[in-house]
């Protein structure tokens, strides 16, 4: 092997730099909430400038923060927009995504057609509102999971998946009696995990990040998602139902710390998904660019 040049070792020095300083640039805010949670508040209201560790270590905010009932039941509620919303994610996307990879379908291509259209026009809010409305699904759970059951781009990416699965396969379990559903269910999605488990990230992701759509359709508070609730604690400063205990100075400081609590609650629970799932993200992601 040829010795790197004086450039090569430069270029490779100056790009793991870069890299280093992107990194740090991308963990520092996550690091900066994490350690300001933790913190007195009283010693963090006093600080200014970047922060390297939690001043005066303390759980207060955290107690705080569980000791809402609000949260609890935005937790409660979050979990089952999550798993429930999820299955019926992964379940019509591969059923639209079997359907529209199969050779010799009628009318696939004008359906096909019809489902890209929509990731270019779209009725808007009010006609949407309008149908949950008419369907009756307003202020109940299903107003979340129903109308965004499909995601274009997943089905898109499915579709590509189950296309890239030899013909041969599915010709061999024809030939033995299967047909579509035991072709699908035992053929068709075993091969086809790493993209299986890239859409249950994005949807699970997608449900858990989600705020809008509660805030639309939902007048019930028991109904509120985490994300709405905290949205609230952050946005319009509703910190005073957790800050039962404290005085009035001390109300402002411990007020910062439980928002920055609430957001790591909010948050730590589906970076800890990812991990799970990281060996198939890039392989799965990867199938959408695939050439027919």
């Amino acid at each position: 092997m040829e010795k790197p040049t004086i450039g090569e070792r430069a270029f490779d020095a100056l790009n793991a730099a870069f890299m280093v300083a992107l990194c740090f640039l991308t963990l520092y805010p996550f690091l900066y909430v994490a350690f300001s949670s933790l913190s007195d508040p009283g010693l963090l209201s006093q600080h200014r400038g970047l922060l390297w560790k939690p001043y005066g270590l303390s759980l207060d905010a955290y107690r705080s923060v569980f000791a809402n009932p609000n949260i609890i039941s935005g937790y409660r509620n979050t979990l089952f927009y999550v798993t429930v919303g999820t299955c019926i994610n992964l379940f019509m996307t591969a059923l639209g995504a079997y359907f529209l990879s199969r050779r010799n379908v009628f009318f696939k291509n004008a359906v096909m057609f019809m489902i890209v259209v929509t990731m270019f026009f779209q009725g808007g809010l009010i006609p949407t509102f309008l149908l949950v409305s008419n369907l009756g699904l307003v202020d109940t759970p299903w107003a979340i999971i129903i109308p965004g059951a499909i995601n274009t781009w997943n089905l898109i990416i499915m579709r590509t998946s189950f296309q890239a699965v030899p013909v041969s396969l599915e010709e061999s379990a024809k030939i033995d009696g299967a047909n579509e559903w035991t072709i699908m269910w035992r053929i068709i999605l075993p091969l086809s995990i790493p993209v299986m488990a890239v859409m249950l990230l994005f949807y699970a992701v997608g449900h858990w990040n989600s705020w809008f759509s509660a805030m639309i359709y939902l007048r019930d508070r028991e109904l509120y998602p985490l994300q709405l609730i905290l949205r609230e604690i952050l946005i319009t400063n509703s910190t005073d139902s957790m800050m039962t205990d404290a005085s009035g100075v001390d109300k402002m400081p411990i007020g910062e710390t439980i928002k920055y609590a609430t957001i790591m609650v909010a948050t730590i629970p589906i970076l800890v998904l990812y991990p799970f799932l990281q060996k198939y993200f890039v392989k799965g992601v990867m199938i959408g660019a695939l050439k027919e």
